[in-house]
């Protein structure tokens, strides 16, 4: 087999495990309502459990780039497989807080060892010109788990129970173990990062550069997605579940559309990835200025345009992987990803707690989504100031714009 179908062969397998990891991750998103229902949870209740959720998946960003390094991506890809076929597992039984919680802690931890392992396998085999192309193609794909935990979920649990529903997704994880062990035969890196490599990597502007990015851009979304969407659709937009789905399949469908396109111009113009950045939060903002002020539920065409709108948070999200890999050397970029990915998830888990505080407090979804607002002006401000210290220190002089 040539070098390069093999890249694609195994870069090919990671995906497959990807796309049943941003499974796993959003599956509480779509079935929240039942979820605080089945475990007698609140609005806090529920936004601290997808919290806890992505909170183990943030606080573990580092240490799976580290071990991406030391081990190769197989290794953590099937481990990761494990955990999310676990965690599922112990859902589908669950019958209170404290499995609930067990739940998504494994949850967390699997979805963590994926999506790093699939960009270390991205960096090792295919050429740099080619990179960012790659990474939002792996994000196109990997969304079809998104597409899977929207409306086929939500019919699977009406048709089938919680059980009988967890159960099958545990079923996914299984599958995804059996393409990693078959299909995936990449060798261990020869060269890994240790704790100054950490350093390193947070000390780099450019690594900073990426956080910041990748903070500002995906959290609106990422919050939509993993919790408060659904919710928000039903009980504030009056939409019915079935429409509420599909809105949330939008998001997804279009992300699919908007990835390679971000991927060739993040390519093509490099110097321009901060602006795509900047013009994604800008335009995130603007959309839902329009409809937390609208009276009443929106017309359905300004929610068509949010879903439009978020569909670019993802895309736009990943551009921030590409600043970790632009600005540190092959033997971190494990670390380096860890710290990008991580940082951005930890804005995610902030928004998600302030949504479910400010639904406690006011009982009224659009005062609780103003919390996306300081995010996005701190993660605006970073950006800002990251790219003029990566162009001073002279890492990449191309990433301030001309």
């Amino acid at each position: 087999m040539s070098g390069t179908r093999k890249a694609y062969f195994y870069w090919g397998a990671g995906v497959v495990a990807y796309l049943v990891a941003v499974f796993h991750r959003q599956t509480l998103g779509v079935t929240g309502l039942e979820a605080a229902a089945r475990f007698d949870l609140g609005a806090a209740g529920l936004s601290a459990l997808a919290m806890l959720q992505l909170l183990v998946y943030a606080a573990l960003q580092v240490p799976v780039g580290i071990l991406v390094d030391r081990l190769g991506s197989k290794k953590m890809l099937l481990a990761g497989a494990v955990v999310l076929a676990a965690g599922n597992l112990v859902f589908a039984f669950a019958g209170g807080a404290a499995g609930a919680i067990a739940a998504r802690i494994l949850i967390g931890a699997g979805d963590a060892a994926t999506f790093i392992s699939v960009i270390r396998i991205v960096n090792l085999w295919f050429p740099p010109g080619r990179n960012p192309l790659m990474v939002q193609t792996t994000g196109l794909l990997g969304a079809l788990g998104g597409i899977l935990a929207a409306v086929p979920l939500i019919s699977a649990l009406h048709a089938f129970g919680w059980r009988d529903t967890f159960l099958g997704a545990a079923g996914l994880s299984a599958v995804a173990f059996a393409v990693v062990v078959v299909l995936l035969r990449e060798a261990r890196p020869g060269k890994a990062a240790n704790a100054r490599g950490l350093r390193a990597a947070w000390a780099e502007p450019g690594t900073q550069l990426g956080l910041w990015s990748h903070a500002a851009a995906q959290s609106s979304m990422a919050a939509f997605l993993l919790l408060w969407g659904y919710p928000f659709l039903l009980q504030d937009q009056k939409l019915s579940p079935t429409a509420a789905g599909a809105l949330l399949t939008t998001i997804t469908v279009v992300s699919l559309a908007c990835n390679p396109i971000f991927g060739w111009v993040a390519g093509r113009w490099p110097h321009r990835r901060s602006w795509i950045i900047l013009g994604v939060v800008g335009s995130t903002a603007g959309v839902w200025t329009a409809v937390l002020l609208w009276p009443g539920p929106s017309p359905l065409w300004l929610l068509v345009l949010l879903a439009t709108v978020l569909a670019t948070n993802g895309p736009g999200s990943v551009i921030g992987l590409d600043f970790a890999r632009t600005h540190n050397p092959a033997e971190r970029i494990g670390v380096a990803t860890g710290v990008v990915n991580g940082g951005g998830f930890l804005a995610t888990v902030a928004l998600l707690g302030l949504i479910g505080v400010g639904l406690d407090l006011h009982g009224d979804f659009r005062w609780a989504l103003v919390a996306q607002y300081p995010i996005w002006a701190l993660g605006v401000f970073q950006v800002l100031r990251y790219r003029q210290r990566t162009f001073v220190n002279g890492s990449a002089k191309w990433e301030v714009a001309r």
